[in-house]
């Protein structure tokens, strides 16, 4: 049997699990880029790509392999509570870890002999490797009127807002326009853990993105980003 080995990995300001979009496209505005790596890494293997809008990605959830996978799950959009069949939902535990995104496609650069592939809508945590890509053909892969099961509708962003130290400390970024944007959209989704969404919670979470650590807390208001700091 043929092994199967990555042909590139993910740069994403995700650089842990935790507040990772749960499904591509909910935080639009986040830039990643994809190394191709090894034999992959030429660029008569990505020649023709840009004329295609959106890729499908094909990766290892390479943190959650030795974990195991049950045949069971909760999924988050259930409120964690009740359990579905693995096969019946996206959980990152799995038989073969291998998980699969469609994801906008940016642009294509070569860049002292490095393939970057810059894409949109990924939903992954930096590092993850890349074990294919295909394009998205819409004729083929777009089903108008398919059903979603328990996740027909798309959840329901939350208000975020910023304290002024947080917002002195992307103030002092080029690029703080981008920043703002993406942190507003993958915190609009409320990461902390279903059971807590709809309760009082008076815990103040922190996540590691982009470079530094955001701390945040929830009320009825939605999100409030307390401060921003670079990592120790």
């Amino acid at each position: 049997m043929h092994a199967i080995s990555p042909i590139g990995t993910i740069h994403t300001p995700y650089k842990e699990k935790f507040a990772i979009p749960r499904q591509p496209n909910l935080a639009p505005s986040v830039i990643t880029e994809l190394h191709l790596e090894g034999d992959a890494n030429t660029e008569a293997a990505v020649r023709e790509l840009k004329q295609f809008s959106h890729l499908w990605l094909l990766f290892l959830f390479d943190q959650n392999i030795e974990a195991g996978w049950k045949p069971t799950v909760r999924p988050p959009r259930l409120g964690g509570n009740e359990r579905v069949g693995v096969f019946a939902s996206r959980s990152t535990f799995r038989p073969n870890a291998i998980g699969m995104s469609a994801v906008e496609l940016l642009d294509v650069e070569i860049r002292n002999g490095q393939v970057v592939v810059k894409l949109g809508n990924v939903d992954l945590v930096d590092g993850t490797p890349i074990i294919d890509i295909k394009p998205y053909i819409p004729y083929s892969d777009s089903i108008p009127d398919a059903t979603g099961g328990y996740a027909e509708a798309p959840p329901v962003p939350v208000t975020v807002q910023f304290s002024e130290p947080a917002k002195s400390v992307l103030m002092q970024h080029s690029d703080h326009e981008y920043r703002l944007q993406a942190l507003t959209e993958i915190l609009s989704q409320d990461p902390r853990p279903a059971y807590k969404k709809g309760k009082p919670d008076s815990k103040v979470y922190a996540v590691h993105l982009f470079e530094w650590n955001v701390r945040f807390s929830a009320d009825d208001d939605g999100i409030q980003v307390v401060d921003i700091a670079p990592l120790a």
